[in-house]
């Protein structure tokens, strides 16, 4: 059913391939190390999509993401990266990821990243 594709995600076809429909994960533990200091950051990190032909299957979804644990990037870094990775993966018609991370310092930061496919590349 679901095969082997880049970053170690597992994806099987789009049941409903024909219609848009809004998919949404949260990972409410997401850990990651900050690299200046190498202290553990923690956030949730949500992924919305609106799938083409592919869906992403959740145990390899929570592996990718464990793999965070202990890599040193920026907020920033690791919300885009996790965006890239998954339309690399998935080629969705459209994607969010918002990481919500927990305050440090007396700061709480919030990055969405967004992406939507043009209408020509659609359903190929």
């Amino acid at each position: 059913m679901a095969r082997g594709k880049p970053h170690g995600l597992e994806v099987f076809p789009n049941p409903k391939p024909n219609r848009d429909y809004v998919i949404t994960h949260v990972a409410p533990e997401f850990t990651s190390r900050c690299p200046v200091t190498g202290q553990p950051d923690f956030g949730a990190v949500t992924i919305e999509y609106v799938a083409d032909k592919l869906c992403v299957e959740l145990k390899s979804l929570k592996f990718y993401l464990q793999a965070f644990r202990e890599q040193g990037i920026f907020y920033e870094a690791v919300t885009n990266r996790i965006l890239d990775e998954l339309i690399e993966a998935l080629a969705p018609r459209r994607m969010r990821v918002r990481t919500d991370w927990t305050p440090r310092g007396g700061m709480h930061s919030v990055i969405v990243a967004e992406y939507t496919k043009p209408a020509a590349r659609r359903g190929r």
